[in-house]
């Protein structure tokens, strides 16, 4: 008898990511496509890593968390954010922000739930949501800026609502919520029962002395949020894939249940080194200034091309229109892009449920100077 699958996840299929990474390798182009740094991450925290090994901290740690790491992020939340959160009940390490964010939706979804999201939206919300049997309503950011449009998202919030998902800084777009915003999302969930799950895994990668306006500043917000981040993205090792969710006791409880029969526990070397390099808060403090002098290199680059910059205020990211330059598609010309120029960027269409092309391509500047003068060089060259 053959056996069969019906599948959780029927419209998914190859992530654009994976195509634009093969394509790139194909075609030996510089891939400013996927979001992670090229350059090397801070020595003294891989030897932490080491010393942990060799002190042998290999075994289990807590299914939380190593405890004193938890202590070590209370301890860096209130200095950042005001913020006071018990580390025993409140936070639990992650084995990356994504997971973080997945486990946050399968705690709170039942089938037929419905999941505020604004697109483009990083990719793995849609799926997240569908496979736990929730219903995805992506609402469109307004172009050029990606504001969220509080009207429409009045309009859509019914009592099947479950649950808003926002993220800021934002992936695409790099945007990144004021204090408007804050006070809308604020007059549409009060007095109801809707969750919020908040992706800041960019919290410090944050530009043009704008402040992160994380939910964890906000009582009133925070009492029904799941708040995720990474250490990954701060710290230049996406590859570890650690980070940790933070949320009130008796909703944490219950992420803790899914958590502790699918993942357990993390990595136990990375935490009792994280624990340590934690107290060295200019390490992520400084970290918007660094990435934000790269964003700035790259813009000065393209401005020898025909593509035309959008704000970017946060994350890896900046998106560029070709808008005049092309009628392709944004796939299409992200794939002759990297065919012909040897450059592979993401189609900002690809972030959409049902794709709108604005004529929009995301680059990722978090790269060596180096790496970003060479990719631009073929940009001008190909352009030219």
């Amino acid at each position: 008898m053959k056996h069969s699958i019906q599948s959780k996840l029927p419209n998914v299929g190859t992530t654009i990511f994976t195509v634009m990474s093969a394509l790139a390798t194909k075609h030996n182009a510089i891939n400013l496509g996927q979001g992670f740094p090229d350059f090397a991450m801070n020595e003294k925290l891989t030897g932490l890593v080491s010393e942990a090994m060799k002190s042998g901290n290999n075994q289990y740690v807590h299914m939380c968390g190593l405890p004193l790491l938890r202590e070590r992020l209370a301890e860096k939340v209130n200095h950042d954010y005001g913020c006071n959160i018990n580390p025993d009940s409140e936070i639990t390490v992650t084995p990356g922000g994504t997971y973080a964010i997945y486990t946050a939706f399968t705690t709170i979804l039942q089938p037929g739930d419905e999941v505020i999201l604004f697109e483009p939206a990083y990719d793995s919300y849609v799926p997240n949501i569908e496979i736990n049997g929730g219903v995805a309503i992506g609402i469109p950011l307004l172009y050029p800026d990606y504001a969220i449009d509080w009207k429409r998202v009045k309009e859509k919030v019914n009592s099947k609502t479950k649950a808003i998902i926002i993220n800021t800084p934002h992936n695409p777009t790099g945007s990144v919520l004021s204090a408007e915003d804050i006070e809308q999302l604020r007059s549409i969930v009060k007095d109801t029962g809707i969750f919020i799950i908040s992706d800041e895994v960019y919290e410090h990668l944050i530009f043009d002395q704008k402040e992160h306006l994380s939910m964890l500043r906000y009582p009133d917000l925070l009492e029904r949020s799941f708040v995720c981040f990474s250490f990954g993205k701060v710290y230049h090792c996406t590859g570890w894939k650690l980070g940790y969710c933070i949320a009130p006791s008796e909703i944490m409880k219950e992420f803790r249940k899914v958590h502790q029969f699918n993942c357990f526990t993390c990595h136990s070397p990375t935490q009792y080194a994280l624990a340590e390099f934690l107290t060295e808060k200019n390490q992520y403090l400084e970290l918007g200034f660094f990435l934000q002098q790269k964003r700035d290199f790259f813009q000065s680059l393209m401005q020898q091309t025909r593509l035309k910059p959008l704000p970017s205020f946060g994350s890896y990211f900046q998106l560029y229109s070709y808008e005049g330059v092309s009628d392709d598609s944004e796939k299409d010309f992200a794939i002759k892009l990297t065919q012909e120029a040897g450059v592979a960027t993401i189609p900002v269409s690809a972030f959409y449920k049902n794709p709108i092309d604005n004529k929009v391509l995301r680059f990722c500047f978090a790269k060596k100077e180096a790496t970003l003068e060479v990719a631009v060089n073929r940009l001008i060259k190909y352009f030219n």
